[in-house]
């Protein structure tokens, strides 16, 4: 078995877990939206040389459990394949809007990683490296 981190599978230090980081990303951070998704970003303090860490939300409007959790896979797989083109040291919480699940059942990971690039090049956080447009 490949240690955390190693082959496509993210160590829990990339991710948010507690509601607290959550909020504070929500509070004292920044966003940026487009009809799919809204992508909240925070420089964490001190931290320049520490990978960014992701936080996924999914709402119900979005579908069913299925749906949801493709969604918040699906998401996730997109926010890594950019990761190398993100700022070190930031916190990410990327929120599902309820045309997502639409997207992703129609366009499945290309539209997903096309929407999320998007938000990403438009608020100044990506140089935009993996996105097809």
């Amino acid at each position: 078995m490949a240690p955390a981190g190693e082959a496509g599978r993210r160590g829990r230090r990339r991710r948010l877990s507690r509601s607290a980081e959550f909020d504070r990303v929500y509070r004292e951070g920044r966003s940026h939206a487009n009809r799919y998704l809204v992508v909240h970003s925070f420089p964490r303090p001190a931290s320049e040389d520490e990978e960014p860490r992701l936080g996924v939300s999914v709402g119900r409007k979005v579908g069913g459990a299925v749906e949801r959790n493709r969604v918040k896979r699906l998401l996730r797989e997109a926010f890594w394949s950019a990761g190398a083109n993100l700022p070190a040291g930031h916190d990410f919480v990327v929120v599902a809007r309820p045309d997502a699940g639409e997207l992703a059942r129609t366009r499945g990971e290309e539209g997903i990683e096309e929407a999320l690039c998007e938000v990403l090049r438009s608020a100044g956080l990506s140089d935009g490296g993996e996105a097809a447009a």
